[in-house]
């Protein structure tokens, strides 16, 4: 049998996609924030879910394509990814498996560059001064979470925050600050209680691959990693433990306006939190169960905002 040869091909760029994790944060975010103008609003059906589509299309070019591209390069040659037994995490595998070429993952990490900073640039002429900011800033995240001379990824917390979190928040703000030209408070809880549960997850994401990533070079040292190294085995939830309780400060802040938001939004919290304590580090499978249901939560969480405002 002649092996398939590898290929930028449908099947290639499904693996690469990682629809699940997309689906579940950043398609979750958009949400939590356009369904307060679909219930709450007088602003027509249409308008909303044509700005809707353009953040989810764009949610899938830089969240889903180009970061994973680029943190598939850099986790490939630092050797993490090779010595990952995630089932979920351990990047797209289109390289350990043959999928796809080094090269073709950097041409096409390229490619996705320029026609994103082409797109804002067109943003920015057209006078969509919103989407141009939200490009960049998306494109900011995807580079600076992976390549060097950034490479935040593989720094404690500063990954997360600096990369990751403007890029889900401004994601969540992104249709009421397009639609209403300002951005009203229920938004901007539902867009930070979304980002930081989407950090708590990767936290949770990167538990099966710390020792993988001792092993890179240069070392990746995830605030799971430092964790571990600071308080032991049991410092390994602490980074999600710690974003959850702020999520659980941002419910308790959201109670006082929309009680039955936050308290919805914090049995789920409470549940998630159990997940994380209760779970086996070492066992992957285990792990691997524990970040399925915590997306699941995330998800929830978000509609669950999303619908109580």
């Amino acid at each position: 049998m002649i092996s398939a040869q590898p290929a930028i091909n449908r099947k290639s760029i499904v693996m690469l996609l990682r629809f699940v994790a997309v689906g579940f944060s950043s398609i979750a975010a958009i949400l939590s924030t356009v369904l307060p103008l679909l219930l709450y609003t007088d602003l027509s059906a249409g308008t909303v879910m044509i700005v809707a589509s353009v953040l989810l299309i764009g949610a899938v070019f830089i969240h889903g394509m180009l970061t994973h591209t680029l943190n598939d390069i850099a986790d490939y040659q630092s050797g993490t990814d090779q010595h990952s037994p995630g089932v979920l995490s351990g990047g797209s595998k289109v390289l350990k498996t043959g999928t796809m070429t080094m090269g073709m993952l950097k041409q096409l990490g390229i490619w996705m560059t320029v026609f994103l900073l082409l797109m804002a640039g067109l943003f920015a002429a057209l006078g969509l001064i919103e989407f141009a900011v939200l490009t960049l800033v998306g494109i900011w995240g995807a580079v600076s979470y992976s390549l060097k001379p950034f490479q935040l990824a593989y720094y404690p917390f500063i990954g997360e925050w600096l990369s990751l979190f403007p890029t889900m928040l401004m994601l969540g703000i992104a249709a009421p600050w397009v639609l209403l030209g300002q951005v009203p408070v229920w938004t901007w809880q539902n867009a930070l209680v979304n980002a930081i549960w989407c950090m708590a997850w990767v936290m949770v994401h990167h538990i099966p691959d710390r020792h993988a990533d001792r092993k890179a070079v240069p070392l990746k040292q995830t605030s799971v990693v430092w964790a571990e190294n600071i308080f032991g085995a049991v410092g390994a939830k602490f980074p999600a433990v710690l974003y959850f309780i702020l999520i659980g400060l941002l419910l308790l802040w959201t109670t006082f306006t929309r009680p039955t938001g936050a308290i919805g939004a914090g049995i789920l919290l409470m549940y998630a939190i159990y997940l994380v304590v209760k779970m086996d580090i070492d066992n992957v499978e285990k792990v691997t169960n524990a970040e399925k249901k915590l997306l699941i939560l995330a998800f929830a969480t978000a509609i669950w905002l999303g619908v109580f405002i």
